[in-house]
């Protein structure tokens, strides 16, 4: 049998995605130490991308990179958690937004903090590297995006 080939060093996608992982699972440790033992990763999909005026589930959903079955199950959950509301979409009455609500602001106010935080700490440990690792993966989200236009979110 014939070997796959595979890349000497561990490929780029895996490092982000492992980076990802980890920051992932600090967002919800963190809120776990605030006494939200009910936050799971899958809330994430939204706290990293809900906007202060709400959405539409489905926007949430295209931009999270998930069903809108995935996006609806987490929205209910968040909705139940009291972390988020439904209300009518004041441009489409037949349509609902999904927003924080004031519970919700609160929260996501205090883990923007905690990342903030984070990257305050990542600048110190790695000084002019982190502010240059930034800028390669934003390059680099800019370059996927011009190949592949659906990648952008």
């Amino acid at each position: 049998m014939s070997s796959i080939g595979r890349p000497d060093r561990t490929p780029l996608i895996a490092l982000v995605r492992r980076a990802d992982r980890a920051l992932q699972d600090e967002m919800v440790r963190e809120a776990h130490q605030r006494g939200r033992d009910d936050i799971k990763p899958a809330h994430n999909a939204v706290f990293s991308i809900l906007g202060p005026d709400g959405d539409r589930a489905a926007n949430l959903a295209a931009r999270a990179g998930i069903t809108r079955q995935s996006m609806g199950e987490v929205v209910r959950d968040l909705v139940g958690l009291g972390i988020l509301e439904m209300v009518p979409d004041p441009h489409d009455r037949r349509a609902k937004l999904v927003r924080y609500s004031e519970a919700g602001k609160a929260f996501a106010e205090s883990g923007y903090r905690h990342i903030t935080d984070l990257e305050r700490r990542f600048e110190e440990e790695f000084g002019e590297d982190y502010a240059a690792a930034r800028r390669v993966l934003e390059r680099l989200v800019t370059l996927l995006a011009e190949v592949t236009p659906e990648a952008q979110g």
